[in-house]
């Protein structure tokens, strides 16, 4: 739906972002990461046409991008721009007209999800009477009134409980399952391996890394098993040599436990086995791979050495 080619911006002889590329696949969410200052805000503003890239295009559906393009497009921004003297009815009205509804259309709309996110009552209220959490959940109405294709989100789980969050969760995986595409840049990573197919992380203007979640897991994995046995925690830390580590353990009862271990000396899963079984009875054996937020803060640092150096 969205191809991001070789896109640079450049303001007052600084680099913000240098000669960025991903796709957006149709039916798919796209965690777009990166610390403050990465260049994803500016690159969400390329995207909807805000402001244009000194090098490099963007394509819609396989259309060099165009301003007709934009009424397929919901952009939900970091900074929130309600009117705030406007009522949430006539904000929902207005903002429905700029984006092709007629009246009725966005009334019909409006009442669905005022309905759904349980705020009907709220409508006649002006915008700066709402509670932070109601207004980003108006914003959020607002920016799919028009059913749009694509949506483009940044921090839409910013100023909601967990309640909410968990709501707006929802309705983007329903809104995938309808065969709409989503850019999502949070920095809650939580949310990205929950409901992210695949994720890009940008640094200082710069693609560090992009990939499906499990691969971006599976490429900064270290070897750590996680093992539940029941039996004598001595036998077993004897059954071990130096090609094991233990980094991390919980004791469930006098005989029960859980470790942690990270592998050394080239050793595999199986020499493990065979060296504690017949000393606890195993009942469990899983490899642990790391967070997004691992993977994240390790890609993040590792840039910023090499840099450095």
């Amino acid at each position: 739906m969205i191809n991001v080619e070789n896109i640079s911006k450049y303001i007052h002889h600084q680099t913000i972002l240098d000669d960025v590329s991903f796709t957006l696949e149709k039916g798919e969410i796209l965690g777009l990461l990166g610390p403050n200052g990465a260049g994803k805000t500016t690159l969400m503003r390329i995207i909807n046409k805000i402001t244009n890239p000194s090098k490099g295009f963007v394509s819609f559906d396989g259309d060099l991008m165009k301003e007709q393009h934009l009424i397929n497009i919901g952009y939900l921004p970091e900074e929130r721009g309600l009117y705030q003297s406007m009522t949430v009815e006539k904000q929902m009205l207005f903002l429905g007209k700029l984006r092709g509804l007629s009246a009725t259309d966005t009334k019909t709309q409006m009442d669905f999800w005022l309905e759904k996110f349980d705020i009907s009552a709220w409508r006649k209220k002006r915008i700066e009477e709402l509670s932070k959490g109601m207004a980003q959940k108006v914003q959020f109405i607002c920016t799919i009134l028009h059913e749009p294709d694509v949506l483009i989100l940044d921090e839409p789980f910013s100023g909601f409980d967990p309640i909410n969050i968990e709501l707006i969760r929802k309705e983007l995986l329903e809104f995938k399952k309808k065969g709409k595409s989503i850019i999502i840049s949070t920095h809650n990573m939580n949310n990205v391996e929950e409901i992210c197919d695949r994720a890009i992380l940008i640094n200082k203007g710069q693609v560090v890394l992009q990939g499906t979640i499990d691969e971006l897991r599976q490429q900064h994995k270290e070897d750590i098993y996680k093992i539940s046995f029941k039996g004598n925690m001595i036998a077993f830390a004897n059954a071990l040599w130096a090609g094991y580590e233990i980094i991390d353990k919980e004791v469930h009862s006098d005989d029960t436990f859980t470790i942690y271990l990270k592998m050394r000396q080239g050793n595999k899963i199986n020499d493990l086995l065979n060296a504690v079984i017949g000393q606890v009875e195993i009942s469990s054996v899983e490899e642990v791979l790391p967070s997004m937020e691992n993977v994240f803060v390790k890609s993040i640092n590792a840039q910023n050495e090499i840099e450095s150096e």
